[in-house]
């Protein structure tokens, strides 16, 4: 009789029956009911996972699985779209437990997201993404700016700028910044950017492929024939700042091609 009733898990723990959980759970009654919550969620039954967790942090204030239930409260109202209460939720927890560095830092980039999708309707999502801008965590300012360049906010360029030297995140600030009508302002050397020369001959199956570091961008002259060099000057490409154009241009980009009639060469920013 016993072991039936240790399988007797409520789909939804109310206060009258935690009394009977102290003794059929390991762990006691909040340990239970957490397991439940996250068994919920694991589920994506988003809207009982939040009421889990709010009964447990009603019911067992001090319970050493709060910090947790707090940020996974959060996490499930965000992924219910209740980005209000999922924002107000993850400053909460910032709030109650400002010693959980890695969740700390989630909970700041997942309140960014939901202010940034409420920016249009919300005065308090946008002011919260301004006040982001001043985190003490770059990926947090650089988020909030990006959020906001979609607002075209003036006050975002600084950080969008200083964010073109994060790899993570250079591509994505330089796009940005061009949507705004504004100029990427390299600040040195990015890396892990690289000019890349495709030469593909006429009677080869195969086009040659040749990967330069920024700084070797004058090389590239070096795969045009004199044809090209002609072309490259008939259509405005401007060798000499190869460099300059391909730290302003988002990867991808394709700076020119020219054709002699033998080969095409073609260069790219990846």
């Amino acid at each position: 009789m016993m072991a039936g009733l240790m399988m007797v898990v409520p789909a939804l723990v109310m206060p009258a029956a935690l009394e009977s959980l102290v003794v059929l759970a390991p762990g006691g009654p909040a340990e239970a009911l957490f397991r439940q919550a996250r068994d919920l969620r694991y589920a994506q039954r988003w809207f009982e996972a939040a009421q889990a967790y709010r009964t447990l942090l009603r019911e067992f204030p001090s319970s050493s699985r709060n910090a947790d239930a707090r940020y996974w409260l959060a996490s499930s109202l965000e992924q219910d779209q209740r980005w209000d209460e999922a924002a107000e939720a993850y400053t909460e927890f910032l709030a109650e437990h400002p010693d959980q560095r890695l969740l700390g830092k989630e909970a700041r980039l997942n309140r960014v997201r939901c202010w940034g999708i409420r920016q249009w309707d919300s005065t308090a999502a946008a002011a919260g993404l301004a006040n982001a801008l001043s985190d003490e965590r770059e990926e947090v300012r650089i988020a909030a700016a990006l959020q906001l360049a979609k607002h075209r906010d003036p006050r975002v360029l600084p950080v969008l700028q200083a964010g073109l030297r994060v790899d993570a995140s250079s591509e994505a600030c330089r796009l940005a910044l061009l949507s705004m009508g504004a100029r990427p302002q390299a600040v040195g050397p990015a890396q892990g950017r690289f000019l890349v020369v495709r030469v593909k001959e006429r009677n080869k199956t195969d086009a040659l492929t040749v990967r330069l570091a920024l700084g070797l961008a004058r090389a590239v002259g070096g795969y045009l024939s004199d044809e090209q060099l002609r072309q490259a000057k008939k259509k405005g490409v401007d060798l000499e700042r190869l460099m300059d154009q391909a730290l302003n241009a988002p990867k991808g980009t394709e700076l020119f091609s020219l054709d002699d009639g033998k080969s095409t060469v073609t260069v790219t920013v990846e």
